[in-house]
């Protein structure tokens, strides 16, 4: 945490660079502590997981400053804080005298710390505080953690554990590991991640018939001269030292770029492909017509929201495209930059929207690294949610909230742009029809309809709750300017919308909304 105020406009591109390199400072830092732990309390649990603590130390020193806020690095010391966390967590446990009392604190901070990652499954599967087998349980996660944290360290560049092992005089320094599909990472099995630009290096085709037999299960081998992979009985150089500064024995290909961008390049990953049961099953290269809508949607959003483009071409880096029927896009806290984007199961109108969406969860990330907003997790979910009209916790209102502002801003400029002069040319150029000119109509009235109702709940929280700080509720009150400035610029439309084909569906909606008001409105909350 960087501190506490909270001074910026939601626009202020110049003090989100500068919250970002404050973030890259934090992180290297965290780097630095995590290891520092590492040697004090957990030397011998390190060694014991193959944990090479000595590599990691000096890779802080190593990698330069500005990669610490790429979705790579972040969630790779995310991942080791998370190991750390786990190590103190099964330390505690082996001297605890109230084992059940133990595990009840420990569900309980799963469900609120770790509610994007599996981990709650890994411990608790049945959703319950069960005590026994904790602990196996327990070493079992460290384990998987402490494998993918290594193997995932060897490949920011090759050459550093490489340098380890030659300064440190290490002859070799085997990392057990796997290459089968990466779906947080959406990396194709039998391939490599080269680096934090999104190359990718592909194995050799007997490296990629011994992985359907051995199930993936590798051993890397890190050496002074270069590091190899052992695969059965298959032996293969991914990375050489000798001639010169290395080079890669695998097959390399550069990033696939969708956007040069206005600082780094927007690059797009392979596409992960779900099946019926909405899980990610396979992942495939990127497909060309997806590159190219990514490319015009971000350029659309340029010349119809230059203000709202300057922050998506500040803190969205890379784009993954889903081929997920049903599954809507994402993106995850510990990943800064990587946007999960449903671009086969939706239309032009929805991949600009996704894309904001997903930048804003990115931003108000970024801003909940900086400044405290509201106090502890409550993770008690009382809150109706519009969007997902159900009931959600306060951080799950906060983050509906602004994102959604985010979308009702973008909807009042493409129906601004849309219309008037050239209007009908620059939409149609842009891949929209014209249902989507009345659509984006809609979705404005319907999102300042859904704001308006989350942001009373908001102040709700905060007055009578207390539980938003100062911060927070100057956040809360940009939102509700934010909110107030669309409605005065889109009022026009109102009429438009009522006698469109979605005016019964914007009826519809602030009804359920009034209704859900008096369900689940302040009255209810003062008793819960």
């Amino acid at each position: 945490m960087l501190g506490t105020h909270f001074p910026m406009h939601l626009f202020d591109t110049l003090s989100l660079a500068k919250l970002r390199n404050e973030f890259r400072l934090s992180m290297r830092r965290l780097l630095v502590d995590l290891c520092r732990e590492l040697h004090a309390d957990h030397a011998d649990q390190a060694g014991a997981l193959g944990i090479q603590t000595g590599f990691f130390d000096g890779l802080h020193s190593r990698l330069k400053v500005e990669v610490y806020s790429n979705w790579k690095i972040v969630g790779w010391i995310e991942m080791l804080n998370d190991l750390v966390y786990l190590l103190d967590v099964l330390r505690q446990f082996k001297g605890e005298q109230d084992r059940p009392g133990f595990a009840q604190q420990l569900l309980d901070e799963c469900q609120e710390k770790f509610f994007e990652h599996g981990y709650l499954d890994d411990l608790f599967p049945t959703g319950q505080p069960q005590v026994r087998g904790l602990e196996k349980r327990l070493r079992m996660l460290c384990g998987r953690l402490a494998q993918d944290v290594t193997q995932e360290s060897l490949w920011f560049d090759p050459a550093l554990p490489a340098t380890w092992c030659h300064v440190h005089r290490v002859p070799h320094w085997n990392v057990f590991g796997t290459l089968i599909n990466q779906y947080e990472r959406s990396e194709v099995s039998g391939t490599i991640g080269a680096g934090l630009t999104g190359a990718w290096c592909q194995a050799p085709r007997d490296v990629r018939r011994a992985l359907r037999q051995s199930a993936g299960r590798v051993v890397f081998r890190v050496e002074p001269t270069g590091i190899t992979v052992k695969v059965g009985k298959v032996v293969s150089p991914i990375w050489s030292r000798l001639g010169g500064d290395g080079s890669w024995q695998w097959t390399h290909h550069h990033p696939v770029v969708a956007v040069q961008g206005d600082h780094d390049p927007v690059t797009v990953g392979p596409t992960l492909v779900y099946g019926k049961n909405r899980q990610p099953i396979r992942v495939k290269p990127p497909d060309r017509r997806q590159i190219e809508r990514i490319a015009r949607a971000w350029q659309t959003i340029k010349l119809a929201w230059p203000e709202g483009h300057e922050v998506l071409a500040l803190l969205t880096s890379r784009i993954v495209p889903l081929q997920a029927t049903g599954v809507v896009s994402f993106s995850y806290r510990h990943r800064p930059g990587l946007s999960f984007i449903n671009c086969f199961d939706r239309g032009n109108l929805d991949l600009v929207d996704d894309l904001i969406h997903e930048n804003s969860h990115h931003q108000l990330n970024l801003l909940l690294r900086k400044s405290v907003l509201y106090r502890g997790d409550h993770n008690q979910q009382i809150f109706y949610s519009p969007w997902r009209r159900s009931l959600r916790p306060l951080r799950g209102i906060l983050h509906a909230t602004f994102t959604f502002t985010m979308g009702a801003l973008l909807f009042q400029r493409l129906s601004v742009w849309g219309a008037g002069r050239n209007g009908s040319e620059r939409w149609k150029k842009a891949g929209f029809t014209a249902r989507d000119l009345q659509r984006a109509r809609f979705r404005c009235l319907e999102e300042v309809a859904s704001v308006r109702y989350s942001l009373q709940d908001l102040r709700y929280a905060d007055h009578h709750l207390g539980w938003l700080t100062g911060s927070g509720r100057r956040l809360v009150g940009q939102l509700a300017d934010a909110i107030e400035q669309v409605e005065r610029e889109s009022g026009h439309i109102e009429r438009e919308v009522a006698d469109s084909q979605f005016g019964s569906a914007l009826r519809k909606h602030v009804k359920e909304l009034q209704q859900a008001r008096q369900t689940y409105g302040p009255v209810r909350l003062s008793h819960t």
